[in-house]
């Protein structure tokens, strides 16, 4: 399966669809990133990987009709599509792969 292999963002976007299910909204995504790996996502940056995420194939979204009381804009729910879970599949298959066995050094200890 050359090239299905997801970059770093891409594949945390997709990984965040996949564990929130039917609750993956860009916001929810959003927070399921920051707090697993530890570092701010700029909106911008998650909504541009969605939409290529979805040019690929890979995610489905659909805007759903605002909640009485709900600000800003509707929320778009997105979910993986069979392309998407094995794009996801194949990721982490091969980091695995690559991991398996493998010890680094700390920075202190090099």
């Amino acid at each position: 399966m050359p090239g299905s292999f997801l970059p770093e963002f891409e594949l945390y976007v997709a990984l965040a669809a996949a564990r929130l299910r039917d609750g993956a909204y860009g916001a929810a995504m959003r927070k399921e990133i920051e707090s697993r790996v530890e570092r701010p996502v700029s909106v911008g940056a998650l909504y541009t990987t969605m939409a290529r995420l979805e040019e690929k194939g890979l995610l489905v979204s659909q805007p759903v009709e605002p909640e009485p009381g709900q600000r800003g804009r509707p929320r778009k729910y997105c979910q993986l599509t069979e392309e998407g879970q094995a794009a996801v599949r194949h990721s982490l298959e091969m980091l695995g792969r690559m991991t398996e066995g493998l010890q680094v050094a700390d920075a202190g200890g090099a």
